[in-house]
């Protein structure tokens, strides 16, 4: 009896070959920004910096890792006519607990962030693996394929934040302990542009902070992924 229910736990808890995929197929062949075309909103709007940007996609993992959870765990006991409902409800707890805990801990970026940690709640990646994913599997694969949707988007968000903080602001980091300021006009950055023979003629880009800036660094990173991954080029 006991070698029955460790063999239980074991095969609830593996992870092989398709656990692995769950976690790194969101990063590349099925990311859901740049492949499924979803969250691009917050993908616009929060990637200025990117300190704000890694807040927000440990808040998106948390969220799209727990929801899918919670979703397989009652997945059996949800009525097919109130589906969403339970879903939303269960986002919108975990939105909460991200909501209160950022802003008992980093006030600042939880201003910064404002309402776009509570659109967490309308980001089709989450509904969308909801649907199409947890409510079809086990517990502990939902729970997987919660989080490598959850870092494939986030991967994209804090990439997007590195091109645009250091040509815009020329640091990174800002606004966190650890802020690092990489090139700029004043003494305080590593490399002091008005100083500097090499780089007297830089400027940091403004048009880098705008949201519209995103856009095109995201239509860019669509087009060199699929420069080298083919299969992905009649896909969305």
């Amino acid at each position: 009896m006991a070698e029955t229910a460790v063999k239980e736990k074991e095969s609830v808890f593996q992870f092989g070959k398709k656990e692995r995929k769950l976690l790194t197929d969101p990063l590349n062949d099925n990311n859901p920004i740049t492949v499924q075309v979803l969250g691009i909103c917050s993908a616009l709007a929060v990637t200025s910096l990117v300190y704000p940007s890694l807040v927000m996609a440990i808040a998106v993992i948390f969220v799209t890792a727990f929801s899918s959870l919670f979703t397989s765990l009652l997945r059996n006991y949800i009525p097919k006519s109130v589906r969403m409902i339970v879903q939303l409800v269960i986002i919108a707890s975990l939105v909460t607990v991200v909501e209160l805990t950022l802003k008992y801990l980093n006030y600042p970026v939880y201003k910064q962030l404002s309402v776009y940690i509570g659109l967490i709640i309308t980001n089709c990646i989450v509904m969308g693996r909801l649907e199409a994913f947890s409510m079809a599997n086990k517990p502990w694969r939902s729970f997987l394929d919660g989080v490598g949707n959850g870092l494939g988007y986030g991967v994209i968000l804090v990439a997007v934040g590195v091109v645009r903080e250091i040509f815009g602001k020329g640091s990174l980091f800002a606004g966190s302990p650890i802020e690092l300021k990489i090139i700029g006009p004043t003494a305080d950055y590593l490399i002091n542009t008005a100083d500097s023979v090499m780089f007297g003629w830089y400027a940091n880009n403004n048009l880098m902070v705008l949201p519209a800036s995103a856009m095109f660094i995201i239509g860019i990173m669509i087009w060199i992924q699929r420069s080298y991954n083919t299969k992905l080029v009649d896909v969305s």
